[in-house]
């Protein structure tokens, strides 16, 4: 089985204030690099659908869902927050890069792909059930989450996130859920500023100080997140993949470099072999540097493809 690539032209037609980080050169730069280095010939490539009333709704609220719908502009840019905003192409790019999610979950847990990327816009993680936040709408790995607890009736469910900022609004929607185990690694103090307590089975929060590195993310990982996964034994393994902890990065103050994401992709696909029989389903999140995104991404899709 090979790697499914799941992705929509429509996510390039959502874009905020002129010069904002996340903008559609994030997909385009992913796009030409996957083709230039020849994976993309490897790749199941799948247009991402939109998602159902039903999908959605299992990670947000009627009034979340109901509150966006209202303030879609027709024209122009419509603010969710100082950094955050809605162009008349946002709310379905939005609707799509959760279907795209969800489908991707389907096609692993159905046997059609042995894992997924999903290169979509916008991102995710900072969405929480009743808030868009962070360049945030709609909570993609929450809802691919919900997808594989609901749709196929899985009970252990682990999310993996490597963003350099806290996944605040997946820790929101999963936070009582003990069927799914959240693994966050980020920068503190950073964007959303918040550092909440780990619970045994649950939560495995790791925060990092500025200016840390290759070491101290490795050892946080390996001291605290392995040991919470493999008692856990996750079904299906996701992953919040967001590239803005690499040292070169404008947004943050961390110093990884490549070889971390290399590393911590093997150790995400570990995981998934020893527990979830190999299933893996990444999502983008983060990532603002166009050339760590134009090398890291297809780094990482070349190990789970395994080319």
């Amino acid at each position: 089985m090979a790697t499914a690539f799941i992705t929509h032209s429509k996510f390039s037609a959502h874009e905020m204030l002129p010069g904002h980080p996340e903008n559609p050169h994030r997909l385009r730069v992913i796009g030409e690099h996957l083709a230039r280095l020849g994976i993309a010939d490897f790749l199941v490539h799948v247009d991402a659908p939109m998602a159902t009333r039903e999908q959605v709704e299992r990670a947000h609220s009627a009034s979340h869902i109901e509150n966006l719908a209202h303030h879609a502009p027709k024209h122009g840019l419509a603010f969710i927050d100082s950094d955050t905003a809605m162009n008349p192409d946002t709310l379905e790019a939005a609707w799509r890069a959760a279907g795209g999610a969800a489908l991707a979950t389907d096609m692993v847990m159905e046997g059609k792909a042995h894992n997924a990327f999903c290169a979509l816009r916008p991102p995710g993680h900072h969405a929480e059930r009743n808030k868009a936040m962070g360049f945030c709408f709609f909570n993609n790995i929450a809802i691919a989450a919900a997808q594989a607890l609901e749709a196929h009736h899985l009970t252990r469910v682990a999310i993996l996130d490597f963003d350099v900022h806290h996944g605040n609004g997946t820790e929101d929607i999963f936070r009582d859920d003990n069927r799914v185990m959240v693994c966050s690694s980020y920068q503190h103090p950073l964007y959303p500023f918040l550092d909440p307590a780990s619970v045994p089975g649950r939560l495995v929060n790791t925060p990092l100080p500025r200016g840390a590195g290759s070491d101290q993310f490795r050892q946080a990982i390996s001291d605290h997140w392995l040991p919470e996964l493999n008692a856990f034994k996750p079904q299906l393994v996701l992953i919040s993949a967001g590239y803005d902890a690499h040292r070169d990065d404008p947004l943050a103050d961390l110093n990884l470099t490549d070889s971390d994401y290399d590393w911590i992709t093997d150790v995400a696909m570990r995981v998934a072999e020893e527990h979830a029989g190999g299933r893996i389903v990444s999502c983008l999140e983060g990532g603002y540097s166009l050339e760590v995104l134009s090398r890291c991404v297809p780094a990482h899709i070349k190990k789970l493809a395994a080319l």
